[in-house]
């Protein structure tokens, strides 16, 4: 049985996704195989060798470039635009695996901003039953009282029930089974509205009820609220704290213990040296943004809440 492992990336991205990959690799145990499938629309060679690099016996790791057709529909559609500078196209990629890879029933995806503490397996292992996916809450937003509202009274989504993307079990089959491809495109281009965290807030809608919670040692987040969880099996350096912009992030010692072993360690160190004041300013600036925009989409009468209650939509 072969575990397939995906992440999406940008070029720029790649010194952290090798810290990622690194940490998984190390954790792998010798006795399951396992293929990380890594998805990009143009991933530099010097890049894709780099990352191949941390192959070895029972690890895999491919390459496959997606086809701009298969985006065409999403980049040029008015109204769908990634609405702030923090989002990229490919934080849309995870939603297409269950139909790009039709030989998986089921795959973990894992966004590149991570560190792996355990064997990957215990996070596939998991036990979907009727579920779609299988994440954990969004412990970087609960606390923030906006988001909450944006959640709860602009999606008409329990927050107690709203999880992150970064860190997925999937239920290929089913999701296939089930068109969740379609469900989207049709959400994408029938209704538009208005959304903060894109990728995120189309699947916890149309997985709605059908999305089991992981143990949150799986996707451990820094937040300035909960204390430091013992021994994560994952961290995920979510939103704008990130170890390379910023010295005193939570859980930022697993990512330089990890950063070591990978030939990028001496540049993320500059990257860090090199971020300044302002930088570090103008990034926390971005959680401000995203908590502005609460109050024009809560008003907005297109919002997805709004357009839920007005007409019978029917996924």
């Amino acid at each position: 049985m072969t575990i397939p492992i995906f992440y999406t990336i940008s070029d720029d991205f790649t010194p952290y996704l090798a810290v990622s990959v690194s940490s998984l690799v190390k954790h792998a145990s010798p006795e399951k195989d396992y293929t990380i499938i890594i998805l990009h629309q143009g991933l530099s060679p010097a890049n894709q060798q780099a990352l191949a690099a941390y192959e070895k016996d029972k690890v895999k790791i491919e390459f496959r470039q997606l086809d701009d057709q298969l985006f065409a529909q999403i980049q040029n559609k008015k109204g769908n635009f990634l609405r702030a500078d923090f989002f990229t196209l490919s934080i849309f990629y995870r939603l297409f695996i269950p139909e790009l890879f039709p030989e998986y029933d089921k795959a973990v995806y894992i966004d590149a901003d991570t560190v792996v503490n355990a064997d990957i397996a215990g996070l596939y292992q998991t036990e979907m039953g009727n579920n779609l996916v299988a994440a954990c809450h969004d412990q970087s937003i609960h606390y923030i009282e906006p988001l909450q509202t944006y959640i709860r009274d602009c999606l008409g989504i329990d927050p107690d029930k709203y999880v992150n993307s970064g860190v997925l079990v999937m239920n290929c089959q089913a999701m296939r089974d089930e068109g969740f491809v379609d469900k989207f495109l049709q959400l994408l281009s029938t209704y538009q509205f208005n959304s903060i965290a894109p990728d995120q807030d189309y699947l916890n809608e149309i997985c709605s009820g059908r999305i089991k919670l992981l143990d949150p040692r799986w996707d451990a987040m820094p937040n300035d609220f909960d204390p430091e969880m013992t021994s994560p099996y994952l961290i995920h350096y979510n939103l704008f704290y990130k170890p390379w912009h910023f010295e005193e992030v939570k859980y930022g010692s697993y990512f330089w213990q990890a950063a070591k072993e990978t030939p990028f360690y001496k540049d993320l160190q500059k990257q860090l040296a090199a971020f300044s004041d302002q930088d570090r300013k103008e990034e926390l600036a971005k959680m401000q943004s995203m908590v502005d925009m609460v109050g024009k989409i809560l008003h907005d009468p297109q919002n997805w809440f709004h357009v839920k209650q007005e007409i019978k939509v029917t996924l």
